[in-house]
Parts: C-alpha cells; structure tokens; sequence
C-alpha cells in the first residue's frame, strides 16, 4: 500500500470514530454511547463464539478456525473503562486467535460510572481464577488488551504478583493506558497530531473510573507507577502503540521502566498510527501487520503456532 493510499485509509477510519464522538453531548446517556460504539465495529467473521460464565464474570471464548483450546490468551478490551465491549472487540479478538493459532476468552468486565475502580480488576482476577480452575497452568495462558484494557491486564499483573500467584506467559498490549495521572510529554508533543483523544478526555474517562475512593498514582490503576522490583519480575511484554497519539507516552515509557528495571519489553510506535488502530483489521494494512506480529509474539510464548493467516 502506498503511503498516499495508507493516509487515506486512515483520514477514512478517523472520520467514522470522529462520526461517533461528534453525536455524544454532556446529556447523552452513557447506554447510547456503548450502543453507538459497539456498532462502529465490525462482528468477529468466522471465528466461533461461545458465551461462558467464568465465576460469574460474563466472559466469551472467541476461537478462529483450527486454533488450540489447551491455552488461552485472557483479552480485555479498552474504552476508557465506560464503553467498550465484547461486542465491539470481537472482530480484533477473532484476528488475535487466528493470527496466534489459540482461543480467546473475552473478559465482561463491569464498567464505570456504575462500577468503578477496582471493579474491573476484581473482575479480571476472579476471570483469570476460573481459567485456572478449568485446569489451565500459568504458562499456557497469555493476556492482550488494548487502550484502557491493555493498563487493566497490567494491573492484574501487578496484582497476581502481589498475591505472590504464578503469572500468565507474556502479554500483548496496543495503545495501553499505563498512566491514570495523564502526565506523559506526547500530551503535549502528540496534541496536534491526535484526532481524537486529547488530555481533558483523558482526565474525564479517568476521573469517573476512579471515583473518590481512589488515586490516580496507585500502581493498582496506573502500572507506570509500579516499583522496579515489580516490574522486573513481570512476564516478557509486546506493546504497540500508534505514533500519533496523545498516549504514546503511556507505552514508551512503561517499556523503558520494564527494561531498565532488568525485565523484558518490546515497545513498536508505528508510524501514521492512531490509538488502537489495531481494532480496524479490514481498513488498515498496518493493523493486519500489527496484529501478526502480536500473534507471532504470543503463540511464541505460549508454545503455539497461527492457525491462518489473519487477512490476505
């Protein structure tokens, strides 16, 4: 794809996600937006979805075409903790399965302002506790997420640790939102380059997933403010994030602090990118790309192999 053509592909994603913003208002009820965000995705293709209670936390497994049921990769989708769902990832999880030859469980985890911090985390836990119950070790069992999702898997990390409890393989993050306290230098040297997502959003989408009962600085919300010990003991990290946006910080500078620490992440900023430019796998090439590469990284960790290649 030319970069001409590339451009145009990604003006023609903005002005969707754009369309969808520009219709929400201080009064718009927070079900219309999730309602409007779910259909601004396409469904999962050919991948087959099976509804699973995991411990009361309303979760899918999400499984492309010959792919290995004996791991999992635990995904959690972004939206700033109030939109986002199932629903609207399960085209990226489909491509995720495929594109690392292993099943998906899709996590349902609450949203604020009705359930806030650390509701989504209990969630992800009490998700991550039934997969082992169902006879998954540690090792054969990876997370992925992206935006809001991609900070959560980081903090169940954090979590597990803390509960000094094996931890999953590796984890694949797109556009991770480490960083609660928005504080990063790209809110100011990406701001005229991101179309979508600038500080006070951020502040807002952070302040009503917090509440008043907690800090936007505890590691638990935030990972980027996890000591080095504990990021050093973290499993190997893939983080992608696009090299426009206001968040670009969130994922280098959670990197670096990893290696720096003595653990092991990858941070990839791709060039012309927006956030979670991933979630537009028909669009974009890049997200195709990005998405192999997720896949390979996982399927390497969890001793898998893709079952098809993701697009054409």
């Amino acid at each position: 794809m030319s970069e001409t053509s590339s451009s145009a592909a990604v003006d023609e994603v903005i002005a969707r996600v754009k369309a969808v913003y520009g219709k929400w208002r201080r009064d718009t009820p927070v079900a219309q937006m999730r309602a409007d965000w779910d259909a601004l995705f396409s469904a999962g293709g050919d991948a087959r979805v099976e509804p699973v209670d995991a411990a009361g936390v309303p979760c899918q497994w999400v499984a492309a075409p010959g792919v290995r049921t004996d791991r999992a990769i635990v995904y959690l989708h972004g939206g700033g903790f109030q939109v986002g769902s199932l629903a609207s990832h399960r085209e990226l999880m489909a491509e995720l399965s495929a594109a690392s030859g292993v099943r998906v469980l899709g996590v349902g985890y609450r949203l604020a302002p009705e359930h806030r911090y650390p509701a989504a985390l209990d969630d992800t836990l009490a998700a991550l506790g039934w997969l082992r119950s169902q006879g998954f070790a540690a090792k054969d069992i990876a997370l992925a997420g992206d935006s809001a999702g991609g900070g959560l898997a980081l903090s169940a990390l954090l979590s597990l640790q803390a509960r000094g409890e094996a931890l999953p393989a590796a984890a694949f993050l797109m556009s991770a939102w480490t960083d609660l306290t928005a504080a990063g230098a790209s809110y100011e040297t990406r701001a005229a380059a991101d179309p979508i997502h600038q500080r006070p959003m951020i502040v807002m989408m952070a302040r009503n997933y917090l509440g008043a009962g907690a800090e936007a600085n505890d590691p638990l919300a935030s990972p980027l403010m996890a000591s080095p010990a504990q990021l050093r003991a973290l499993p190997p990290l893939l983080l992608q994030v696009g090299d426009r946006e206001t968040v670009l910080s969130d994922s280098e500078d959670f990197a670096r602090k990893v290696r720096e620490a003595g653990g092991q992440a990858e941070c990839q900023a791709w060039p012309g990118m927006i956030h979670v430019f991933q979630q537009f796998p028909g669009e974009l090439a890049q997200a195709r790309q990005a998405l192999a590469g997720g896949g390979q990284f996982l399927a390497a960790h969890l001793g898998a192999a893709p079952s098809r290649k993701t697009h054409p």
